[in-house]
């Protein structure tokens, strides 16, 4: 077999300024490995904490949660209710009592309290404006904030969301009797406190939110109600009462004479008495 003559190959070298460009290249493959994980990190959003505020709540204790979920110092969200004023009724006079709508909110390190206030009243216009609470109310001739007012007070006087129907129809039929509302969640509005404990001296004081004293609702709501709190107002349960007393957790006692209410009441005192703590001495 011949075999044909072939030159030996010779192995290509790189130059210095080859090797160089080589390594470099090397260099510039890593780092996009590395590189590429780092900055889809750094582009995921930011997960979102939350921020709920209860049915109930007055505005000075949204304000201050708000601050805290912010970490601001208190008095911030206050300041910014300014920002929220256009979005009011022109009854509201620039206080958002009311309309801070209890529900759980979106927060983020972005989030303003301005933001916030502003999503809070903009779900609480929403809800007034459905066709239930927006038909209910103008049927009883209400407008949105005599209905925010009234569902306030049932907000603070139900015992539970089942007695709502029946607070409401009290509200109802205490205003077409033109009798004053007496309810004690006004004066405790007014006191700036919470209590089931009113006196004599309480019921005397001057305020336009003492219900015992003035008649009609009060000026303004006096706390957050909530969506079921509305509907009750515009929709109350039938009914003739004209007076109620909660004689313990979840028994509340709806009465159309007052001597029938004083015996509930009497109910309500022995119960306090029988199960009241140790006094401090």
């Amino acid at each position: 077999m011949s075999h044909e003559y072939r030159p030996p190959r010779r192995r290509s070298r790189l130059t210095r300024r080859g090797r160089l460009a080589l390594f470099l290249g090397m260099l510039l493959a890593i780092g996009a490995v590395v590189l590429i994980p780092v900055l889809r990190g750094a582009q995921e959003p930011e997960r979102p904490r939350r921020l709920t505020i209860p049915e109930g709540w007055r505005a000075a204790q949204v304000y201050a949660a708000v601050d805290r979920e912010l970490k601001l110092p208190p008095g911030s969200a206050k300041s910014a209710v300014a920002t929220v004023a256009p979005a009011l009724p022109a009854e509201a006079k620039g206080n958002p009592e009311g309309y801070l709508f209890p529900a759980t909110y979106p927060v983020t390190s972005k989030t303003t309290p301005a933001a916030l206030l502003a999503d809070m009243v903009r779900t609480a216009n929403e809800k007034l404006a459905t066709k239930a609470v927006a038909d209910g109310g103008k049927a009883h001739g209400m407008t949105p904030y005599q209905t925010a007012t009234m569902a306030s007070v049932i907000e603070a006087e139900a015992d539970t969301r089942a007695d709502m129907g029946k607070v409401a129809r009290v509200v109802h039929n205490r205003l077409a009797k033109s009798m004053p509302l007496q309810m004690d969640s006004t004066l405790n509005y007014a006191l700036n406190r919470n209590t089931v404990d009113t006196t004599l001296s309480d019921t005397r004081i001057d305020s336009p939110f003492n219900t015992y004293e003035r008649q009609g609702l009060p000026p303004t709501p006096i706390d957050s109600p909530g969506l079921e709190a509305m509907a009750a107002a515009v929709a109350p349960t039938p009914g003739d009462w004209l007076y109620f007393v909660t004689v313990k957790p979840g028994d509340t006692r709806f009465s159309t004479t007052y001597a029938e209410h004083r015996k509930h009441v009497a109910d309500f005192n022995r119960h306090r008495a029988a199960h009241a703590g140790p006094r401090a001495g």
